[in-house]
């Protein structure tokens, strides 16, 4: 018989005894043996010394291991962060245009706010300033949409006779070259995309008639981008100091001061990237021009807009220039314009970036690939282009506010006192001179 029954059993025994005795002393019997209490209540008798010990159950937060528990406290509060960016996304894509268009105004103050200033610096107020600034920088951009759009429609004509006719060479060369291809393949190739033209239709005569909005959609966020890029030159500051009002007062300090650094970040960004954009686009603009390709201009213009697009973009205007001079030129010149293409970007990647755009926004290549593909996926060729100097400001962001953290805490430790202050004080002193 185990200890566990035995002891069942004798429970059981002195509750039967303790039953009778209560019966032999009717109502109102003495508590003197200790199994009644003083409420009336019947009390278990404590176990024998050889009853086995039966410890009590953990407490449930004890018995999850520590990883565990610190890795539910970081997964609830990454599901509420995860919320938050889904909610804030889908806010921001009700109303694209309007952010777009801010995003846009503030790229176009940080490369023209330079010369605000030096207006300034020369005597002019600063609603004059603004207003000749704006006014120039506006007019130039005009000019430079209008020249291409005249260029592209006054060489159109031109433009697809040389297509036929490089369409033609190009096929001469494919029977004759070594990939031996023949007269059918290519036949097939063409009854193709006749058929998928065919197919789709209704496809490119509804794409037709969305440009329409997409049109009108683009103006109205031009004109959104031209009025906050006037109010950004010239109040830029008032509305800086108002965003300031709605941080809380805890934080305000060190948003004050990475304020001015993410724009000092943004300013250098927008400014190097046109410079490194204009000598792209004049160096592989003269090249296409000195190698006969049509159009050489309105090319050198779209090679300038899409190296806003870091690495994608020279990828695609590059390719853009190859194929033009492959349909209208033939295989030769095609394979000059690449090389072309591909001598400067690697002046480009490996002298004129580091260079002009140096360490102020220093970011990894694999970042800027991440950023661009992640920027393309979620809104397109603005995400593409808006990802970058995103991912610039916020990299100069944390960086100070972790730096400030770091200051702000040193200040609140307590300060050593006598030998260890003693032996502290030399190494604080070298440390702002180094």
């Amino acid at each position: 018989m185990s200890l566990r029954k035995r002891y069942a059993d004798r429970v059981r025994a002195a509750q039967a005894a303790s039953e009778a005795d209560d019966l032999a002393d009717g109502p109102g019997g003495s508590a003197a043996d200790g199994t009644d209490s003083a409420d009336g209540t019947d009390q278990v008798p404590a176990p024998p010394t050889y009853a086995p010990d039966i410890g009590a159950r953990p407490d449930p937060v004890a018995a999850v291991p520590w990883g565990m528990r610190v890795a539910a406290e970081a997964g609830w509060r990454l599901l509420v962060l995860a919320g938050t960016v889904w909610v804030l996304m889908r806010v921001i894509s009700a109303v694209q245009l309007v952010v777009f268009a801010f995003v846009a105004a503030l790229l176009i103050t940080a490369l023209l706010q330079p010369t605000v200033a030096r207006l300034k610096r020369l005597g002019l107020p600063q609603g004059l300033a603004t207003v000749a600034t704006a006014v120039l920088g506006f007019v130039i951009m005009g000019l430079v949409g209008w020249f291409v759009v005249w260029q592209v429609m006054e060489n159109v004509d031109t433009l697809s006779s040389q297509v036929q006719d490089g369409i033609e060479d190009l096929r001469k060369w494919l029977l004759n070259s070594p990939f031996h291809v023949t007269e059918d393949q290519i036949n097939d190739i063409a009854k193709s995309l006749r058929e998928a033209v065919g197919a789709n239709s209704e496809e490119i005569t509804s794409a037709g008639l969305e440009g329409v909005t997409v049109i009108m959609e683009a103006l109205t966020g031009i004109l959104l981008a031209m009025f906050s890029t006037l109010f950004l030159l010239y109040d830029g500051p008032r509305i800086w100091k108002w965003f300031l009002k709605l941080v809380p007062a805890a934080a305000r300090p060190g948003v004050a001061g990475a304020g001015p650094r993410a724009w000092r970040t943004l300013t250098a960004y927008v400014r190097g990237t046109v410079i490194v954009a204009l000598i792209d686009a004049v160096f592989i603009g003269v090249g296409i021009y000195f190698l006969g390709v049509p159009m050489a201009v309105p090319l050198a213009v779209f090679i300038f807009l899409f190296a806003f697009i870091p690495l994608v973009g020279a990828v695609v205007s590059g390719a853009l220039a190859v194929v033009v001079a492959l349909v209208t030129h033939g295989v030769f010149t095609a394979l000059m314009t690449l090389i072309v293409v591909l001598a400067v970007q690697q002046i480009e990647g490996h002298i004129l970036q580091p260079f002009i755009l140096g360490r102020a926004v220093a970011v990894h290549p694999l970042a800027v690939v991440l950023s661009v593909a992640a920027g393309g996926m979620v809104a397109g060729i603005g995400g593409a282009v808006v990802a970058v100097p995103l991912v610039a400001v916020t990299n100069t962001v944390v960086g100070y506010l972790r730096a400030y953290a770091r200051e702000a805490a040193l200040k609140q430790a307590p300060q050593p006192r006598g030998a260890t202050a003693s032996e502290l004080a030399p190494a604080r002193s070298e440390t702002p001179e180094s």
